[in-house]
């Protein structure tokens, strides 16, 4: 999930992390901030276990408050209330808002299709005027496709690999989309380009977290660089992927001895392209991952496009390192209307969305509300709100039950937990259900609950989201858990199937390291529920 938390220290407000951030919670230690008072702890909370009690009346939560929900789906029984009609920040559990409002929209099964239009006619091979590839917001564009037409993702998505320690990389061709476009317009008879290659990003416009979510995704916008620690003394080395002019790597990290500490720094980009990396390495470490988020994707996919091109075939003239621009393009509907000399279909949005939701991808969960603003006639990302709330409104959902600022569960975002298990009934009841619970992390088994009560009987049987919001209390020099949120269904010891929602707010640890043991927490809780029901 997500944000710029640089090294996981003293953020100046509230930092959301990507949900998968909570993967460290299974692999790391924090001690919990010494509580200051013996406030009353939680007792005899009807249908709630005692061993879940325990996990709630620790020192680290004595000045905080829990919220559960849990409603059996087929019989509408309320099994456990504690505060559920309270609202609390759930951090990236808002994507299930954001992507259960594209599923009822368009379905598991809809796709979109990016096109390369051409402005003039081709003659004897040559195209007179311009190639243009038009953003449509596909999530992967090709490039995280396996071979059986599903998403490949790791349980520590690259999205997240400067702030937490062990992202990887999945096996794909991220440029793979744009070989295959650019194969389509050599098979349509274009040996070369006369005019310019633009990439025509005008289908919505928006931002998040101060980086732009753009209709053209390519690797998710951003470069990585993967740091190989070498012998001890010597210069680590660092591989780009993917391989795009004009940018390079220079890696300045040393390897240390083994056991020593690894703090390598995010790649600052120079005047040239040149991405450098400092820090150290430890030699034992293995493979370190590091990205680079583009400020320009427009400009990042013309060259990456302009060199796919070259690759099939098709000679360009024009300057494959100028800044992508519009200015001399019609009128977005224009470009629509010119003939169309390539294309590539999406994933199915099932896949989209459980890529979202496995690794919880921030910009992805916010794309999908850009695409429900062009749904409902607007270029504006920030239109997409209103329109995701008139869907749910539409399905039944109490929608004064959330106050939302965006699509992917940034500060400022409230629900009650009800809500929450509302949706998620909403979406028991319709006949993709099973395949919606699929696209969710699935507690001990993947995203971002992969290493959380894997060996609990629960494991397996629990599909939630989860959401994450950390502050600094510079007063006390200690981190606050804003919240720790998990919501999603299960299919209890019984044989019950039981939508859930539970939260935690304001617990205090003395380190941030220590503040993702909460996810470990949230899921015993959640396991306790499922074998107790």
């Amino acid at each position: 999930m997500i944000a710029r938390l640089a090294r996981l220290r003293r953020p100046a407000g509230v930092v959301a992390l990507a949900a998968a951030a909570s993967l460290l919670a299974g692999c790391v230690s924090g001690a919990p901030a010494e509580p200051q008072a013996a406030p009353v702890p939680y007792s005899d909370v009807h249908g709630l276990p005692e061993g879940a009690l325990a996990v709630m009346n620790q020192p680290q939560y004595a000045h905080g408050r829990w919220l559960i929900s849990v409603k059996d789906i087929d019989t509408g029984e309320v099994l456990i209330d504690l505060d559920a009609d309270k609202m609390v920040e759930p951090g990236s559990f808002v994507k299930t808002y954001s992507a259960g409002a594209a599923w009822l929209t368009w379905g598991p099964d809809h796709t979109i299709t990016t096109p390369v239009k051409r402005t003039g006619d081709v003659a004897d091979g040559t195209l007179a005027g311009d190639l243009v590839l038009v953003g449509m917001g596909d999530l992967t564009m090709g490039g995280r496709t396996k071979p059986d037409g599903t998403v490949d993702f790791t349980n520590l998505d690259h999205n997240d690999a400067n702030p937490l320690p062990g992202a990887t990389l999945t096996t794909e061709d991220p440029l793979a989309g744009l070989d295959e476009l650019a194969a389509q317009v050599k098979a349509a008879g274009i040996d070369s380009v006369a005019g310019d290659v633009l990439v025509d990003d005008r289908l919505f416009s928006g931002e998040l977290e101060n980086q732009p979510i753009s209709p053209i995704i390519i690797n998710q916008n951003i470069l990585d660089v993967l740091i190989t620690p070498g012998a001890v003394g010597e210069t680590a080395t660092a591989a780009l992927t993917p391989a795009v002019a004009p940018w390079t790597v220079v890696s300045e990290v040393e390897t240390v001895e083994a056991g020593g500490e690894t703090a390598i720094s995010a790649p600052v980009e120079g005047t040239d392209g040149t991405l450098t990396v400092t820090g150290t390495v430890a030699a034992d470490a293995g493979p370190q991952l590091k990205v680079y988020a583009f400020d320009d994707p427009a400009t990042f996919a013309r060259t990456a496009f302009i060199e796919a091109l070259g690759r099939a075939g098709v000679a360009v003239t024009t300057d494959p390192l100028a800044t992508n621009s519009t200015a001399a393009l019609p009128a977005f509907a224009d470009v629509e209307a010119l003939p169309s000399v390539a294309e590539i279909e999406s994933l199915p949005l099932g896949e989209e969305i459980t890529y979202v939701m496995k690794i919880s991808y921030n910009r992805g969960a916010q794309t999908l509300v850009c695409r429900l603003a062009v749904q409902a006639g607007s270029d504006d990302c920030d239109d997409g709100m209103a329109e995701e709330n008139r869907i749910w409104k539409e399905a039944g959902l109490d929608v004064l039950g959330a106050s939302l600022v965006d699509g992917s569960g940034l500060d400022g975002n409230v629900i009650t937990p009800e809500n929450a298990v509302q949706i998620q009934t909403l979406l028991a009841e319709r006949p993709d259900a099973e395949r919606w619970r699929d696209t969710l992390p699935i507690l001990g088994v993947d995203g971002s609950l992969a290493d959380v009560a894997s060996d609990s009987p629960a494991a397996g049987k629990v599909f939630a989201k989860t959401g994450t919001l950390l502050g600094y209390d510079a007063f006390n020099d200690r981190y606050r858990l804003v919240t720790k949120a998990l919501g999603g269904v299960m299919d209890s010891e019984d044989g019950r199937h039981l939508a859930f929602t539970i939260a935690v707010n304001q617990g205090f640890f003395d380190d941030a390291v220590g503040v993702f043991s909460a996810n470990d927490d949230v899921g015993a809780v959640a396991a306790l529920i499922q074998q107790a029901w």
